[in-house]
């Protein structure tokens, strides 16, 4: 009570006592974790057909040599947790950093394909922890007001990555095609003869980038409480906010927080309304990876090859692709709160289920009835825009604000890794689908998935929009 009595009192004081520009520097650099998450997720889609010619890879082996580095990623996941807790938020992102550079720059010289999955699993590590860590460490510095916007940067970082990649793996493809590097024999096997190494190894530049600026922020004031050095995460979050008193509200608040933390009982996600909650995130975070998004981000260029299109013009219809999802990511963001999560999955998934079945038809009679290429880049990319107005945008914002307080956590990081769990499933069993079932029935097979997902949201996913976390809890309890 009294608690809430001092934050009534100070609410009036503290407006716009705010270190706006360098909470959202914090939140830029954290941020740059989801670039190079997106970067390593995407850019395996120049390199598949290449690596695959070079060393004879079989329908399994490419699924491997994709999804090994969602293994990675899994693992990373599982240990966030326990080395952010133990090392603090800010050491816990610069191991990602390392991982990353390492990854990039091993992939870059690696002697065998086995050498080479060894370092994609490594890259893969660091985005399961990147994944859990850099949005947390977001939202713990985050002005309470603008915590969604800011902990969204992340997203938006993920797509932006994803656009990184595949601009690099279509101007590596120039080059290659130009001879550069003739006069160097590592230069040339690096971006000309084996360009796909180049487009891999570009990574370690950026992630350098996020070693070097990590140093230049501070670690997670809530991290420093709990570890109870109270002194250094007063002076941090002196800079956040300016006013004194404020400092001390949001102080104790994290103390409180840390306190009913403590006290929540992991037997209450086996209540009937939690276990219920629960189960219906692991739904739909892994229903949400067979709908085909995934499939498209690893294997486009491979899919538009198999429409007839030369290498060049499928790793740039790649490119389209990632600015159309980097763009309808930022609308997406703005338009979430007003519309409602259920709305946007409603009217996304079926452009989706449309879309999806306008791409299987393509595949059977595109040949026959002499449809132009350009009429398929213009399916992918209206349905990259209903999978990222919907599903890519919601599900996060969805699981982190439909679980009740006391399992929060633990709900979540079942859920995610359920999530990483479909995520290698769809990478490793793509090509297996597209040669035993064809391009046209893997689409249509997505399409059929469409259909689960949208009855769950429908009549089991509560709308979040506009309520509180405590309505949303009850109505869970109710």
């Amino acid at each position: 009570m009294e608690m809430k009595k001092s934050l009534t009192v100070a609410a009036p004081l503290m407006a716009g006592a705010h270190n706006m520009g360098y909470v959202v520097f914090l939140s830029v650099v954290a941020a740059l974790g989801g670039f190079l998450f997106g970067y390593d997720t995407a850019v395996i889609s120049g390199t598949i057909d290449q690596v695959t010619v070079q060393y004879h890879l079989n329908p399994i082996q490419q699924g491997w040599y994709v999804g090994c580095a969602l293994v990675g990623s899994i693992m990373g996941v599982l240990a966030a947790g326990v080395f952010s807790d133990r090392w603090g938020r800010k050491k816990t992102m610069i191991a990602s950093a390392v991982l990353f550079t390492v990854s990039g720059m091993g992939c870059a010289i690696s002697g065998n394909i086995d050498e080479l999955v060894i370092y994609r699993i490594v890259g893969g590590i660091g985005i399961g922890v990147v994944s859990i860590i850099s949005p947390l460490y977001i939202s713990e510095v985050a002005i309470t007001k603008y915590r969604g916007r800011l902990v969204s940067l992340y997203q938006l970082a993920i797509t932006i990555g994803f656009l990184g990649a595949y601009l690099v793996n279509y101007e590596l493809l120039k080059v290659a095609v130009s001879g550069a590097f003739s006069g160097n024999a590592l230069l040339s096997k690096i971006f000309v003869t084996e360009s796909w190494r180049g487009m891999l190894g570009m990574e370690s530049l950026p992630a350098f980038l996020f070693f070097l600026i990590i140093f230049f922020i501070p670690e997670s004031p809530r991290w420093l409480i709990a570890q109870r050095q109270g002194g250094r995460a007063l002076a941090i979050m002196g800079r956040i906010y300016r006013d004194p008193r404020e400092v001390d509200v949001r102080a104790n608040e994290v103390r409180q927080q840390l306190d009913e933390g403590r006290q929540s009982d992991l037997r209450l996600l086996f209540r009937p309304s939690y276990f219920k909650a629960l189960m219906i995130g692991v739904a739909i975070a892994i229903l949400g990876q067979f709908m085909g998004v995934n499939a498209v981000l690893y294997y486009g260029p491979t899919i538009f090859r198999n429409s007839g299109l030369s290498d060049g013009d499928s790793l740039l219809y790649q490119v389209l692709v990632g600015v159309v999802n980097a763009l309808t990511t930022v609308l997406a963001l703005l338009i979430i709160d007003k519309v409602g999560r259920k709305k946007l999955v409603y009217y996304g998934v079926s452009g989706m289920i449309v879309t999806l079945l306008l791409i299987g038809l393509y595949f059977i009679k595109g040949q026959e009835w002499k449809v132009p290429a350009g009429l398929l880049l213009t399916f992918f990319l209206l349905y990259i825009f209903c999978c990222a107005v919907s599903i890519c945008a919601v599900i996060w914002v969805l699981l982190s604000e439909m679980y009740p307080t006391a399992v929060r956590g633990i709900a979540m990081s079942i859920a995610g890794f359920s999530l990483w769990i479909g995520t290698y499933l769809i990478g490793q069993l793509t090509p297996w689908m597209l040669t035993t079932l064809s391009p046209a029935g893997t689409f249509f097979l997505f399409a059929c998935m469409c259909l689960p997902y949208l009855w769950i949201v429908r009549k089991l996913v509560p709308e979040t929009a506009g309520r509180s976390l405590e309505e949303i809890e009850r109505m869970w309890i109710h």
